[in-house]
């Protein structure tokens, strides 16, 4: 078990405990894990992307800490959709226990089952669907249909007879969906009179006013601007975002375009949604992206991953000229995507970039071109006079989300005590009505770093900052022992600091004084020598130029 910052009781029979491992203070890794009666039921499995103070690292994980010990009292993951920010650490748990019970829709599981077959895992599945109930243990699981960015997405509610959770996972209340599906108010309601005890809703958008536009709204707008493109149209968006997809083909279509896929999760995501029905690929409308160059430039659409300025993605390639697509004079990049919260420096960077390659981009801030998966502040207090909760847990958002969506409860008659700020970590008990929080565990960040999981701490990233900002100096010498005069060196070479090395010529004869009056104070052993010479270097540095680079001093004594 993780460090507790405040210890949590027993768990009291016929009580439910929650605990967070992700998604709160933050837009990504979301996880909650249910116990009661010694059995766990897992809700959604996430990862959060990284941001720019966080060199080199893949992905963050859930902190699994807490359930490592008590992998076979897991019952099940329910998943509520195919989001990476949702399924993307499954491999990772199931890596510790392959044969955890995975439940959800038909695409999400498909979603899923590719991911984890590059990861050679075979998993356990149950496809469920809207209206479907479920017993596991001592949780009766009901699912109900919500409307998101991607579909197929599912709340789903928790009955126990501590009584009932309804967590809504990702959703809004579209009323003209592309897919005819949208969230079934009328379970919420009739969970709402039957009694929801605690009510865990998204939160991202609760601090914008009114309703979340309509995302065939975007359609046209799509087509517009593919019909005036002179050249080549460059669409950038989530790899699982079946519903803007869908719209980039129907727009291409109408403009005479074929589309091909780049990016090795886009293809893969929409060859499955094409396969099992949720996108309609029209005859003859995909082209293999090898193809594409031998199509005339007003004849194509590239549709890319790479809309949150990932290095790796599609589009940032393209951006750094590192792809066989050359962006250039009169090609048209839509970013058809938000901002998630922390990569928008790396976002206008990739927009600076094409712009700087001549081509005309498009983005929501100068045009209609993506409208949000998630419920405005209007449609959460709908759903809040709906539903009726005893008690509310605003999730999946940052502080200022968590915040706005809990003032949106008690303004809808929920009492300010009955509403929860919790944050990962927190134990929060349901009982006789009634959910306080009883602890906070500490939990850390477990960073992916190309094959390495959980082994990069916050001191490497530290580490690593200061490479990139601040340089690199290396020191060798070798010293006699008992005089601490130099046999060898001081060689001292940099990287990042200074284009010539000839400015270290000044810290050199500081550096033989500080190992000699070292050995007349009785230092012998190299590891003493060492941080003499990180010292003197150190201190020379940072008076002289203003800088604190990472300093490596290699000293043999001879």
């Amino acid at each position: 078990m993780p460090h507790a910052i405040e210890d949590a009781p027993a768990l009291a029979p016929g009580a439910l405990r929650v605990i967070p491992l992700g998604g709160l203070g933050e837009i990504g890794r979301n996880m909650a894990v249910f116990e009661l009666d010694g059995k766990l039921l897992i809700v959604d499995c996430g990862v959060l992307f990284p941001e720019e103070h966080q060199p080199g690292v893949d992905l963050i994980l859930p902190d699994f800490s807490p359930i490592r010990d008590r992998l076979d009292d897991i019952v099940a993951v329910v998943l509520t959709h195919g989001h990476e920010d949702h399924i993307g650490a499954v491999p990772y748990l199931l890596r510790l226990r392959s044969d955890i019970p995975l439940i959800g829709s038909t695409l999400t599981l498909a979603l899923i089952e590719a991911k984890l077959k590059e990861h050679r895992i075979q998993p356990y599945t149950l496809a469920v669907k809207e209206g479907q109930t479920e017993k596991l243990g001592p949780f009766d699981l009901e699912f109900v249909a919500v409307n998101h960015s991607i579909p197929d997405a599912l709340a789903v509610a928790i009955h126990t007879v501590a009584g009932t959770v309804l967590h809504t996972g990702d959703f809004k209340m579209d009323q003209l969906p592309l897919d005819r599906r949208i969230t079934d108010l009328r379970a919420f309601a009739r969970l709402g009179e039957h009694g929801v005890d605690l009510f865990m809703t998204d939160s991202t958008n609760a601090d914008v006013p009114g309703f979340t536009a309509r995302e065939r709204d975007i359609g046209p707008v799509l087509e517009s601007v593919i019909a005036k493109a002179p050249r080549r149209v460059i669409v950038a968006s989530f790899s699982s975002h079946v519903h803007r997809v869908q719209q980039v083909i129907d727009a291409a279509a109408a403009n005479g375009r074929k589309v091909a896929f780049m990016g090795r999760s886009m293809v893969r995501n929409m060859t499955i949604a094409a396969e099992l029905g949720y996108l309609t690929v029209p005859e003859g409308i995909l082209i293999d992206h090898r193809k594409a160059k031998d199509l005339p430039d007003d004849r194509i659409v590239y549709m890319s991953t790479g809309s949150q300025g990932e290095p790796m993605a599609v589009l940032a390639r393209m951006a750094n000229m590192d792809h066989q697509v050359e962006v250039g004079e009169g090609d048209t990049v839509i970013l058809a995507s938000s901002l998630i919260p922390g990569n928008e420096n790396a976002v206008y960077r990739v927009i600076n970039g094409l712009i700087a390659l001549g081509a005309n981009v498009v983005h929501k801030g100068n045009a209609k071109v993506h409208v949000s998966g998630h419920a405005s502040a209007g449609e959460l207090v709908y759903c809040y006079n709906i539903v009726r909760p005893k008690n509310v847990m605003p999730v999946h958002g940052e502080a200022r989300h968590l915040y706005a969506n809990q003032q949106l409860a008690i303004e809808t008659g929920v009492p300010e005590r009955n509403t929860i700020i919790a944050g990962n970590g927190t134990v929060v008990d349901l009982q006789d009505g009634v959910a306080r929080i009883v602890g906070q565990l500490d939990l850390g960040e477990v960073y992916v770093d190309g094959s390495s999981v959980g082994t990069i701490t916050d001191a490497d990233l530290k580490d690593r900052r200061v490479l990139a900002e601040e340089g690199f100096i290396s020191i060798f010498v070798a010293v006699d022992a008992q005089t601490g005069r130099p046999v060898v060196g001081p060689e001292i070479h940099a990287r990042g600091f200074a284009p010539d090395e000839s400015i270290f010529d000044e810290v050199v004869p500081q550096v033989v004084k500080a190992l000699r009056e070292a050995a007349e104070n009785g230092t012998r052993d190299a590891h003493g020598f060492s941080q003499v010479v990180r010292r003197t270097v150190g201190r020379w540095v940072n008076t002289k130029h203003r800088r604190r680079p990472m300093i490596v001093p290699v000293v043999i004594t001879a």
